[in-house]
């Protein structure tokens, strides 16, 4: 029973941590975009770093996807694929840790 615990809590975890790094894609994606558009804050030495953050924790896994997907047209769809990705790796994994 207390192995059984312990697995759905690791699973809870990993579930977690995995939809938190989707809504970390998805807020640098929406910012990029802002950006393309010409939005631009006033310079605020908090939101650099913000921003600062999310391009370190978000741009290497999404070059991986770029790599392997070219730009169509100017559309970037790497992110798209690694959310998509980020979810089938969370379906999978998560289902494997409880009934495995």
């Amino acid at each position: 029973m207390i192995l059984a615990s312990a697995r759905t809590q690791v699973a809870d975890y990993l579930s977690t941590l995995l939809y938190v790094y989707t809504l970390l894609i998805f807020l640098y994606i929406v910012i990029q975009l802002l950006f393309s558009v010409g939005v631009r804050p006033p310079y605020s030495r908090t939101l650099d770093h913000v921003i600062g953050f999310l391009r370190d924790v978000c741009e290497p896994f999404l070059r991986i996807f770029r790599r392997v997907l070219p730009a169509f047209g100017g559309i970037d769809f790497s992110p798209l694929l690694a959310i998509l990705t980020l979810q089938i790796v969370n379906s999978i994994v998560v289902n494997g840790i409880i009934h495995g």
